[in-house]
């Protein structure tokens, strides 16, 4: 089997693995990044059309090339995967496609990374493979006798399919709001969450909310009281579908159902029909091909330090939300805790990144 060395390797090609890539480059460290996708754009390619942003293009963006004006409101998910995409050309990133990255080892001085064609050495790891390509589903009693359609928001693409049904959405965050909003335009919808939502103001959309997680993690970091962050906001941002929804009066949020029946569900004391769910559960973290390094854990996850793994100051992890930096998840955000990745791996190679 063929092996490349390089000093870096970056475990994902979207937009947290083209951020470590811009600094990377800056750094003047060789490095390749191997992605799993056969075209540019990252997971954003995957996400239901209707998708759109929380903020204006001016701020979601990479850093160093701003992302380019939308003609109004808030970019689609199109614009970001063609933002994506000229992105990387324009910083000519070095990434190999398809590559389907299938362990990570310890070597002597680094790492082996096994793929499904060349393997790879290198003295440093980023891990930005994100989360999209893992979707949680919950274990509820009857989910095999239910005789309706299941889907995960992970496979939604549009309302079409659901015309004329009675649909239950499960989930307390935007993903469940925004297809509820869009399948609610076909069909009677249920909506149901684990506790009471929280709507955020009119106002407030992902300008604010970065400032908020990064006003929250100077606060931890200066040893001030935890004020909660996003979360002590609220649930939902109210982008422009979910107002319409509110006011065609169908954001009304019921109690989980305790279980599934053949043909619907029942909350113990009543039973109701349905002809299909929608599973809007959430991610978790794409992390399989890790699991040959026997990393240490506790109940919330890899325990990192500063990025990288407890013990492992070469094995990054970037792009995870604020498991991995405040608002490292989101366009604006991850540029931040990429530079502080790769300037703690430049500092250990000795190359100077003022």
């Amino acid at each position: 089997m063929t092996r490349t060395t390089s000093e870096v390797v970056v475990i994902g090609g979207g937009q947290a693995g083209l951020a470590a890539g811009y600094y990377l480059r800056r750094a003047g460290l060789d490095f390749v990044i191997l992605d799993n996708q056969t075209h540019a754009g990252g997971s954003w390619q995957d996400y239901w059309p209707s998708l759109h942003l929380f903020s204006p293009a001016e701020y979601s963006r990479l850093p160093g090339w701003p992302m380019p004006p939308w003609r109004s409101g808030f970019p689609p998910a199109s614009h970001v995967v063609d933002y994506l995409r000229e992105y990387e050309k324009k910083y000519e990133l070095p990434v190999h496609r398809p590559v389907d990255v299938k362990s990570v080892h310890r070597v002597e001085g680094g790492y082996l990374i096994d793929t499904d064609g060349a393997s790879y050495a290198a003295a440093a790891v980023i891990n930005a493979t994100g989360t999209w390509s893992r979707p949680f589903w919950p274990s509820y009693p009857g989910m095999r006798e239910f005789g309706g359609t299941q889907l995960h928001a992970a496979d939604y693409r549009t309302p079409d399919m659901f015309a004329g049904k009675r649909v239950g959405i499960v989930g307390g965050g935007n993903s469940a709001a925004q297809i509820l909003a869009e399948i609610s335009t076909v069909a009677e919808t249920l909506w149901f969450t684990n506790r009471e939502l929280k709507f955020l103001p009119d106002d407030v959309d992902g300008r604010v909310l970065f400032d908020v997680a990064s006003d929250r993690a100077r606060a931890l970091a200066e040893g001030e009281a935890d004020s909660g962050g996003v979360a002590g906001l609220g649930d939902i941002v109210m982008v422009p579908p979910v107002k319409e929804a509110r006011e065609r009066g169908v954001l009304h949020a019921r109690p989980m159902f305790t279980a599934l029946t053949s043909d619907g569900f029942t909350d113990g004391h009543t039973t109701e029909t349905l002809d299909a769910i929608v599973w809007c559960t959430g991610f978790r973290p794409a992390l399989r091909h890790l699991r040959a390094l026997h990393l240490q854990a506790d109940g919330s996850g890899i325990i990192l330090d500063d990025n990288h793994v407890r013990g492992a100051p070469t094995l990054m992890f970037l792009g995870y939300g604020d498991w991995t930096g405040p608002a490292s998840a989101t366009l604006i955000g991850v540029g931040r805790t990429a530079r502080a990745a790769v300037n703690i791996l430049a500092r250990r190679g000795k190359v100077d990144q003022s």
